[in-house]
């Protein structure tokens, strides 16, 4: 595509309120040949929470290989929440270590900023198994327990996630390829009221 066409259509797409999902620098550093493995949006009835983007060598993920799940957000949300709410999910898909869940939560609590409407956060899986997140370009930490890694992206990547919509969209499987998620009552349940975010 011709670099003018392209500034065209990113320019079109902030008019009408659509945020390309880019692998950025840090991506590329991290995730070699990185490539949009696929997309989504995570919603809640008539809220919409944050796109997703999930980047991996040349665009075929694994889970033993490096990779970049990116979220764009679409409503502002406090750090501690986001922590809370990503304990409550490795738990649905069975993390049971409650010793393990409370050191990771305080790990991410300390990580984890409140967010505004168009802030990105991205979590990368690095080649030492090792998480690194990033608020826009800039590294906010890390942590290096492999488990971790393996219970945090499970929350959108393992097929007993919450979101199997959001889940297929990530990985490109699903038929539907439009970036709004159905309405889907059995993932929606798992957010409670608006006041849980």
């Amino acid at each position: 595509m011709p670099k003018k066409t392209a500034i065209c259509m990113i320019a079109l797409m902030a008019m009408i309120g659509v945020r390309p999902a880019l692998a950025t620098d840090y991506i590329h550093e991290l995730v070699p040949e990185a490539q949009k493995v696929g997309e989504g949006r995570m919603d809640f009835m008539v809220w919409d929470i944050y796109d997703a983007a999930l980047f991996a060598p040349q665009g075929q993920w694994q889970d033993d290989q490096p990779y970049a799940l990116q979220l764009t957000y679409l409503r502002n949300l406090s750090g501690l929440k986001i922590a809370d709410r990503s304990v409550q999910e490795m738990r649905g898909i069975g993390y049971s270590d409650e010793v393990q869940l409370s050191d990771w939560h305080t790990q991410m609590r300390g990580i984890f900023p409140d967010v505004n409407d168009g802030d990105v956060i991205t979590g990368v899986h690095t080649q030492d198994s090792h998480t690194v997140f990033y608020r826009d370009d800039s590294e906010i930490g890390r942590i290096k327990d492999p488990q971790f890694g393996r219970a945090f992206f499970s929350i959108w990547l393992d097929p007993k996630t919450s979101a199997p919509d959001l889940r297929e969209r990530l990985l490109g499987l699903a038929k539907n390829t439009n970036r709004k998620n159905n309405e889907n009552t059995e993932r929606l349940s798992s957010y409670g009221t608006h006041d849980n975010f």
